[in-house]
Formats: C-alpha cells, structure tokens, sequence
C-alpha cells in the first residue's frame, strides 16, 4: 500500500506542443491537474521535471498553474535517474515509494520508472495520467513496466489508496475534485 508520508510523486516532462499533441491529451491533462492537486491537499511531495525546456517549452499551463511555488527540474536524459539534481531532489524526499505521471510513456516515464525500480524504489504508473503520441506506444510503455513489476495505479485508486479513509479529514475537499 502507498500511504501520503511515504509516497513522492513525479511529473515527466507534461510540456509544450507536445503535451497538446499526445494521445488524449484533454484527458490526461485534466487527470494530472485532478492529481496533483489532491496530492497538494494531502502533503505529497512533487518532482516536477522538463525535458530540455529550452526546445520542448514549459509545462503546459493547466498543470503548471497547479504546481504554484514549486520549480521544475530542467533534463536532458530521458531517465530523469540520470539526472543529478533529480535523484538529490528524490533522496530528500526520505521516501521509497513513487507515484509516476506525464509523458512519454515508452521514452521519459519508461526509462525513469525502470532506473527508479531497479535502484530498490516501489513504483506504479498512474495509467490515466501517462500518454505518448499514440496510442500503441503508450499501451507497449506500460507492457514493459508491469514485466518489469512496476504496477499500473489510476487517478482514483491511487488518491483513494492515499487518503486511506472517509474520516480523513481532506477527505471532502478531495471528493470535490475528484468527482
């Protein structure tokens, strides 16, 4: 079980043209802004990271506005593991357990949720909360994870698996978003 003081929760690279361009981008940009904003709610960590802004552009408005008072991570690997500022940001979290979201699911969230999974961390991918630019590269992304043990999650199941009970006191504020 992922609980709110053990889990991080890492954004891939949800940014620019792109962004607009993957396979049902509506939905998953209005999953990632209901995610992150529980997230925010219940005191999850968040590790915002960006793939070479400079080309790519910033995260897209919709989830960035949801991340005031925070800073993207800039990288140019496509495993954020190989990135140093990244992994020093994850070490200080203190916490094993990691929540993965963005894009691409076969290139960025892929590679990192592999180097994450081999360096001893539980991972799950929040399925409705990845894309890539189709549809079967998102599908054969998640088919390599789960081979590798990393469980697939959803926006729902992972806030409810957080929140752990209705007399959690967030539990309404959270309800209100993610009906």
């Amino acid at each position: 079980m992922f609980t709110k003081d053990q889990t991080v929760f890492v954004l891939v690279d949800v940014q620019g043209k792109l962004a607009r361009i993957v396979h049902d981008s509506k939905a998953l940009i209005e999953n990632l802004r209901k995610l992150i904003s529980c997230l925010r709610i219940l005191d999850v960590p968040i590790i915002w990271l960006e793939q070479y802004p400079e080309g790519l552009g910033p995260t897209v408005e919709e989830v960035a506005e949801q991340l005031d008072g925070l800073a993207p991570i800039p990288k140019m690997t496509f495993s954020a593991c190989k990135t140093e500022a990244f992994m020093n940001a994850l070490l200080a979290t203190k916490r094993q357990k990691v929540l993965i979201a963005g894009i691409e699911t076969h290139i960025c969230v892929y590679q990192t949720a592999a180097d994450l999974k081999e360096t001893n961390y539980d991972v799950q991918v929040v399925e409705d909360a990845v894309s890539s630019r189709t549809l079967a590269n998102k599908q054969l992304g998640l088919k390599k994870m789960k081979a590798l043990g990393i469980l697939g999650t959803s926006v729902e199941m992972a806030i409810y698996e957080l929140v752990e009970s209705a007399d959690e006191k967030a539990f309404k504020q959270i309800l209100k978003i993610i009906k």
